[in-house]
């Protein structure tokens, strides 16, 4: 079988850690932000680890 090309939206959407795990930010936080708390805003600035159940499919794209 040929090789997996490397999906250009994958490697601008997620990161990987040192560990191995994959990294991502979310989403929400683009417009309408007057309506939402300085709280939720900060929240949303950082990044999350992906789920497991995703990161298998997400790790064959990089």
């Amino acid at each position: 079988m040929p090789k997996l090309k490397t999906k250009s939206g994958t490697k601008k959407r997620f990161k990987k850690t040192a560990n191995g795990y994959i990294k991502k930010k979310h989403a929400f936080k683009n417009h309408l932000l007057t309506k939402k708390s300085k709280k939720r805003k900060r929240k949303l600035s950082t990044f999350s680890l992906l789920k497991k159940s995703d990161q298998k499919n997400i790790k064959k794209q990089f």
